[in-house]
């Protein structure tokens, strides 16, 4: 167990870093996919 600890704090924080990426990198992907799914409507204006 005492092995165990400093891998979780080791591992642990770049874990958490990558989570928090993906959440903001999530938010902006679904605007591009959004911005893709109404191009062939402003494409005909």
């Amino acid at each position: 167990m005492e092995q165990m600890i400093p891998l979780i704090s080791e591992v642990g924080f770049p874990i958490v870093v990558t989570l928090y990426l993906l959440y903001r990198i999530e938010s902006k992907l679904d605007m591009v996919v959004q911005s893709i799914q109404k191009l062939p409507e402003r494409m005909k204006a």
